[in-house]
């Protein structure tokens, strides 16, 4: 691969990214929503009862972010704070019936928005390649430098 090739495809890779990210923006503040509030909403749906702490790991927000979209979605009544009873520092998030309710309604809906975007697109190798580029960048901050 010539090295141009490489840095038109980060350049597409890059607009892509913005380009989808912008799409799923839109999409959800039709429901009230923003992006990151759907991603929590989306882990719980998915997922159950989670702590905070491991929801803001799985969809990278920081401690003081997590904390403002749950409270932001406890406000909307999409979820609840239950405590774990086995450990006082632990707090859980739950979708109530009304979060449960909403994903059960726009879930569907997004995955079939997106599916169309990525109709006759052979993913599976796709996936590989962008885990394998992924890794490879992740590796490459650790010795900071690219081999």
């Amino acid at each position: 691969m010539e090295p141009s090739d490489a840095l038109k495809t980060i350049t597409v890779l890059l607009r892509a990214s913005q380009s989808l990210q912008d799409l799923v923006k839109q999409e959800v503040a039709s429901y009230g929503l923003n992006a990151t509030e759907f991603a929590v909403l989306e882990f719980l749906y998915h997922k159950g009862d989670q702590p905070i702490q491991v929801i803001g790991k799985k969809i990278l927000l920081s401690s003081g972010s997590m904390t403002y979209v749950v409270d932001r979605l406890e406000e909307k009544g999409y979820l609840v704070r239950k405590a774990c009873p086995s450990d006082r520092r632990i707090t859980y998030a739950a979708l109530t019936n009304d979060g449960e309710h909403l994903m059960q309604d726009i879930f569907p809906k997004h995955t079939e928005h997106m599916n169309a975007l990525f109709e006759g697109l052979s993913l599976t190798e796709t996936i590989e390649q962008l885990k394998q580029i992924g890794k490879r960048a992740e590796a490459a901050k650790k010795f900071n430098h690219v081999s």
